[in-house]
């Protein structure tokens, strides 16, 4: 099993409008409502992948109850922390599909308190008992200090879980300076940390082997249609998925971080689970919502996704 921990979750309201542009009244053509957030996205497409995922992290109030009754309803397993204040937030995605562009307003999401946290962490040592694996998506709630995130990283590897993180700020700022978790970031966030210009893969591969040496555990760094490149072991591998026709790349990153721990869970090597990793993002991005797709998808896109070592 995965624990897929989403520390500030969304209710995800997608909304496909073909000619979307700034000012004016539009009609969308279709839409979506789900749960959502970086780490629900992931357990519906580890779940999609044959794997079994468990969701966990902060939820509140009325938003937060519809969550869980939608997750419920997708057969996906839960063990949330429920906050006594606020409400869980609501994410607004406009996917233009004459310009193939989408856009996405985020809410900030109710506060975690210090005495949250510390139950959080309870809760996630409860449902790992029988995980070896735990990944953390998306942003930490507004006002959360981000030492509580790095204590609880800590105490979970010191548990003995193989740690992923997939955040941004003050949380990936956490995750990079305890070391030792696995990391999941694009090529302008590898960039930043490391005050390079990231542009080709070449210049990737090579970023992520200096981060992976300085925090002495696996980086990858996704590059949308260019694919992604993994330092691992000492070793660095670049994927390339298929041309595809994108209906929606909203979920894609988080597609391609199930289809990595569900190749590691199956003890794949990392040139399979990359490859794997690709494959489900390119799969999420031929349809509308997070990590919604079909395993003939996912099969197309491992048949067209293209991988090779990297010096």
């Amino acid at each position: 099993m995965i624990v897929c921990v989403t520390p500030n979750p969304t209710m995800d309201r997608t909304y496909v409008i073909p000619g979307y542009g700034d000012g004016g009244v539009f009609r969308s053509s279709t839409h979506h409502v789900g749960a959502g957030g970086k780490g629900i996205n992931v357990a519906r497409a580890v779940s999609g992948l044959g794997g079994l995922a468990q969701c966990a992290g902060f939820l509140a109030g009325h938003t937060g109850q519809h969550i869980t009754e939608m997750l419920d309803a997708e057969g996906i397993h839960q063990h949330w922390t429920l906050l006594a204040h606020g409400e869980t937030r609501t994410c607004i995605v406009m996917a233009d599909t004459e310009r193939q562009i989408t856009t996405v307003v985020n809410e900030t999401g109710p506060e975690a308190l210090p005495e949250d946290w510390a139950r959080l962490q309870n809760d996630l040592l409860e449902a790992s008992a029988g995980s070896e694996f735990i990944c953390f998506g998306g942003s930490l709630p507004p006002g959360s200090p981000a030492a509580l995130f790095q204590d609880l990283l800590r105490v979970l590897r010191e548990a003995g879980k193989i740690v992923w993180v997939d955040s941004s700020g003050e949380g990936l700022a956490a995750a990079l300076d305890l070391g030792g978790c696995g990391i999941k970031v694009n090529q302008a966030e590898i960039g930043a940390i490391l005050n390079l210009t990231v542009t080709t893969p070449q210049a990737a591969a090579e970023a992520a082997t200096q981060l992976s040496g300085r925090i002495h555990a696996p980086v990858v760094v996704t590059m949308g249609a260019a694919g992604a490149v993994l330092s691992m072991q000492g070793e660095v591998w670049r994927a390339t998925p298929p041309h595809i026709q994108i209906v929606s790349d909203v979920g894609s990153g988080d597609s391609f971080f199930a289809g990595l721990l569900v190749g590691f869970l199956r003890g794949h090597p990392p040139v399979k689970a990359l490859r794997q990793a690709v494959a489900a993002g390119a799969a999420n991005a031929l349809s509308m919502g997070g990590g919604r797709f079909t395993w003939d998808q996912f099969e197309a896109m491992m048949a067209g996704t293209q991988v090779e070592a990297m010096g």
